[in-house]
């Protein structure tokens, strides 16, 4: 029997994850979260073989419930499953502990696999595409790109604003203040030193960030 928890905001998402497990050979217990504070009051009172886990979610971010995960729990596998694309997260969610990382269009049977070879102790699961991302950001950490220094909630608005999203549209989407919003833009820009959304933006599509 693999003990899974499944963290995500949308019910319909997780009773997708659900049907498809039900659907394979293999025994799941499955368990749900629909935010990171539940996840981890849930992680910390019973004991999972894998957790399932979106980026985007209210309040705390996935990657930031991953870090505290990673340090309280480490020896819980996660596995990220977003819907942004390999270029913005993948790398960083594996930096900070991940044991996979697929995109929500990834097709059922790539899930299985990942989930079978984690929960059974068989290390991370990489797809080709990360592997390679990967191995580049081994060079590129040699001489650090400025994104590398933000923090994973400021990463992730740097990334929404360079999709041309507004505050309003990213306080909303975050569960945040759309001050709280403005304040880590102006984090963004000085720890990278520049000046405006335009150049954000073109540094953005210049690392392929989106």
């Amino acid at each position: 029997m693999i003990n899974i928890l499944i963290v995500d905001d949308h019910a319909i998402v997780r009773k997708g994850i659900r049907q498809i497990l039900l659907e394979t050979s293999d025994k799941y217990a499955v368990e749900e979260a629909c935010n990171g504070q539940e996840a981890l009051e849930k992680v910390y009172k019973n004991n999972y073989d894998l957790v399932l886990m979106d980026i985007s979610m209210p309040g705390r971010s996935g990657l930031d419930i991953l870090k505290q995960l990673k340090q309280e729990k480490p020896k819980v596998p996660v596995i990220i499953l977003s819907v942004y694309p390999e270029e913005q997260y993948a790398v960083r969610a594996l930096k900070t502990g991940a044991a996979g990382y697929l995109t929500k269009e990834s097709a059922p049977e790539e899930l299985i696999r990942a989930i079978r070879k984690v929960s059974r102790g068989g290390g991370k699961y990489v797809t080709a595409s990360i592997a390679e991302k990967l191995a580049s950001a081994i060079g590129i950490d040699l001489e650090k790109l400025p994104h590398e220094d933000l923090s994973n909630r400021e990463y992730q608005v740097l990334c929404m604003i360079a999709s041309g999203k507004t505050a309003t549209q990213i306080s909303e989407e975050l569960s945040l203040s759309v001050k709280t919003v403005s304040t880590y833009r102006t984090r963004i820009l000085g720890k990278m030193g520049m000046k405006n959304n335009a150049e954000l933006t073109h540094y953005a599509v210049k690392n392929s960030l989106v």
